[in-house]
């Protein structure tokens, strides 16, 4: 059974049902403008300039039906859903227009609250991505027609431009992350005897700084080289690790976890990474202390965890 709220304005003159099981409304420029206590050329204008703006676009908020007619005669109908009603709302200045303001947050706040403990299993498979497209669609509506402040633009903005970070940290905590389709094929493979000199010039450098001794970075049993040639392995003539973001990913885990030097493998792990990345003319999407924390992560990391800490690397460096 659909929901149905029911909007009411004070004077008694407007009623408007919505359901709620659609998780939209659809009116005609007829009704919004009864709605809003205004006059249906206002309404058309404040729609012109909300699609000339691209605050919103017209193929998603907009649906042409077809009705009926006492006489018979079937008429085609624009409707236009909540989120243009909501921003037809916020630029009518009428009292009406007001009292559906205050009633549409105070509904949509009660629908929030409600969904979080009704649909949590959906919340945690769809919510991010829902809390994204709300946030954009309040940065449009509410930022540009200054309703407000800079701090209040300032977070919506925030959440926009983390909503991958958010999306990977549930994915993360419910052992859900799966690897990207998408991916860069590598154009060079790691030279065994150029990374060694690499590691010999980082070994110089941190000892210049006291920050290294003798035991740095010495190779054990051949294990740098044993990694680097499986990073490269194929099976049947393909490639095992597809791309670019899987070899690095697999390359940053196994000298963190194998333990290929008699000291420094975390150091040394994360310049390697840094420098195939580099080969491949491809910038990292983490900064030094993003980069400290996720090696700090992969060496605290159960063995058992590693399909999950390579997912977890890839996606970290997919656009």
């Amino acid at each position: 059974m659909p929901e149905i709220v029911i909007y009411k304005a004070k004077d008694g003159h407007i009623e408007l049902d919505v359901s709620v099981a659609d998780e939209t409304l659809w009116l005609s420029q007829p009704q919004i403008a009864d709605l809003f206590g205004t006059k249906r050329p206002a309404i058309t204008k404040h729609l012109k300039n909300i699609f000339n703006s691209d605050e919103l676009s017209e193929d998603s908020v907009c649906s042409i039906l077809e009705r009926t007619a006492n006489d018979g005669k079937k008429y085609k109908t624009k409707l236009y859903n909540l989120d243009a009603v909501i921003s037809v709302g916020y630029r009518v200045n009428s009292s009406q227009a007001t009292q559906f303001r205050i009633w549409a947050t105070q509904v949509l706040k009660d629908h929030l609250m409600k969904g979080y403990t009704t649909y949590e299993k959906r919340l945690a498979e769809r919510g991010i991505k829902e809390l994204q497209q709300t946030a954009e669609l309040l940065q449009k509506t509410l930022v540009k027609n200054e309703l407000v402040s800079d701090l209040g633009a300032e977070t919506i903005q925030l959440i926009i431009s983390y909503s991958k970070t958010w999306n990977l940290l549930l994915a993360y905590d419910e052992d859900r992350l799966a690897l990207p389709e998408k991916g860069k094929k590598a154009i060079s493979r790691l030279n065994y005897t150029a990374v060694v000199e690499a590691i010999a010039s980082l070994k110089n450098d941190l000892a210049a700084r006291n920050e290294a001794t003798d035991f740095f970075a010495n190779e054990r049993d051949g294990g740098l080289e044993s990694i680097l040639n499986n990073i490269e392995q194929t099976f049947g003539g393909e490639p095992l690790y597809r791309n670019i973001e899987e070899k690095a990913a697999h390359l940053l885990y196994f000298v963190i976890k194998d333990h290929p030097f008699t000291d420094g493998n975390k150091r040394v792990g994360c310049f390697v990474f840094l420098l195939y990345l580099k080969l491949q003319n491809m910038p990292s999407k983490l900064n030094d202390k993003g980069l400290v924390a996720l090696t700090l992560l992969v060496a605290e990391s159960d063995p058992k965890q590693k399909d999950l800490m390579i997912r977890l690397i890839v996606n970290l460096l997919v656009d």
